[in-house]
């Protein structure tokens, strides 16, 4: 089955790597026939956060965070993709996630993560763990970590390593179920 799945990018850097990884996952799901959506914060620049989403009047809000919302709203799940940054997750992927809250619940997350480095975001994506699962959209059990993201992947997404090409099956299937497994549940209702 096809999903809408939103893909959020989680880096605004100059010379930014992750953005590799990003497009690789991208076309890995529009290969399995979803419709993937890349939310890249450099293309919706939201502010810091002073108001959320939901506490702007109908029509009010900022055209980049109404943007956003509809493409939260109208997904059946969210692939986070997130550097890690002083251990943790970036600031700009913290903005969104923060500016947002119903567009997430009662839908699944799967999160990719990754740091120049040998440990490939793992420290980043336990706190975005976390995050996720308060903001009512649960991650997988299964994390798709990627260390030396600069040596991991070409420019278009490409998978230098083709390592990479086997460990993605078993991330997106699990994610697949997931999706489906919610959907079921969010089409006999939800708790509110």
């Amino acid at each position: 089955m096809a999903y809408k799945i939103a893909v959020i990018y989680g880096s605004v850097r100059e010379g930014r790597q992750g953005i590799k990884a990003a497009r690789f996952l991208m076309r890995k799901l529009t290969a399995r026939g979803h419709d993937a959506t890349l939310v890249d914060p450099k293309e919706h620049p939201l502010p810091l956060l002073e108001r959320k989403y939901n506490e702007y009047g109908k029509g009010t809000a900022p055209k980049a965070m109404a943007a956003v919302a509809r493409i939260l709203a109208a997904a059946d799940g969210f692939l986070i993709v997130t550097g890690e940054y002083n251990h943790s997750m970036p600031p700009a992927l913290t903005n969104l996630l923060d500016h947002y809250g119903e567009e997430f619940r009662f839908k699944p997350s799967a999160i990719a993560c990754y740091s120049n480095g040998p440990f490939g975001g793992v420290r980043a994506a336990v706190h975005l763990r976390a995050v996720l699962a308060q903001l009512g959209t649960p991650p997988t059990p299964t994390m798709f970590p990627i260390p030396a993201v600069q040596d991991a992947f070409d420019d278009d997404g490409n998978a230098v390593e083709k390592a990479y090409e086997k460990r993605v099956q078993r991330f997106l299937d699990e994610f697949e179920w997931h999706l489906g497994a919610f959907a079921a549940a969010r089409a006999k209702g939800t708790p509110y």
